[in-house]
């Protein structure tokens, strides 16, 4: 058998619980996918899957030509008028919910 090397790593406990229900449901124990996942780092010579910004990043209108902005105004207006809205009180209220959820970990 080859030799092996430990690693300690900190995870969020959500990730790590649904991530350990769906590797139960293979068959493969959390360490055995951590390992194929650095085999793969390896053998790809970077991840395995694409890495990229999320598309909900704040927009900076400073690089954006008038028709982005335009454009970006419509779908708010369009939102506004599918309903698809929420109240400023209930946006702070999911964020302050996620930051506490955040620092109790």
């Amino acid at each position: 058998m080859s030799r092996t090397s430990n690693i300690y790593t900190r995870v969020e406990p959500e990730i790590k619980e649904q991530a350990e229900q769906i590797l139960a449901k293979l068959g493969i124990p959390m360490s055995n996918a951590v390992n194929l996942f650095l085999h793969q780092l390896v053998l790809q010579q970077g991840f395995p899957f694409e890495i990229k910004l999320s598309s909900k990043r704040p927009l900076d209108m400073s690089k954006m030509a008038r028709e982005e902005i335009d454009a970006e105004i419509q779908k708010g207006i369009d939102s506004m008028n599918a309903s698809r809205v929420k109240p400023a009180e209930q946006v702070w209220a999911e964020m302050d919910e996620r930051f506490e959820r955040r620092r109790d970990r």
